[in-house]
């Protein structure tokens, strides 16, 4: 995909703003990119598993941790 394609995560973290990922949004799948690591191997969902796994994620990050 091009350059121009990729959108950058609104919580980019602090300094460039390079500590985040990146999202491209296309009619037949949504993909994601280590922001540090464009090159690099990309997630690719069919656009209904998209939210799923975002939801998924919050849930996994607010769920408190057992010792």
């Amino acid at each position: 995909m091009a350059r121009g394609n990729w959108r950058r995560s609104s919580f980019s973290g602090s300094g460039d703003g390079n500590n985040c990922v990146e999202i491209a949004a296309r009619p037949a799948h949504i993909s994601i990119r280590d922001s540090k690591a464009p090159a690099r191997a990309t997630l690719t969902f069919p656009p209904g598993a998209f939210t799923p796994f975002i939801e998924a994620l919050k849930e996994t990050r607010s769920t408190p941790t057992r010792p």
